[in-house]
């Protein structure tokens, strides 16, 4: 089975994927903040939805990176 470290690096050698991954690392760099602070508060992401006033399945969405901040 590949792993995903090894895509990267096949993947950088894209220039193409070199400039996406530059494009987006600050949206990435936030969903990582969050999940750690989440994750550093002992959070749920139920709770977290809770206190964002939004549903478990937005949160989820967002870490998983399938919608942007």
């Amino acid at each position: 089975m590949t792993q995903v470290r090894e895509l990267h690096r096949k993947w950088m050698q894209n220039e193409q994927y070199r400039k996406a991954r530059e494009e987006f690392a600050g949206e990435y760099a936030l969903t990582r903040a969050i999940i750690q602070a989440r994750v550093a508060a002992g959070l749920t992401q139920e709770q977290l939805a809770e206190r964002m006033k939004t549903t478990q399945s937005v949160i989820a969405r967002f870490e998983s990176g399938r919608t942007h901040p």
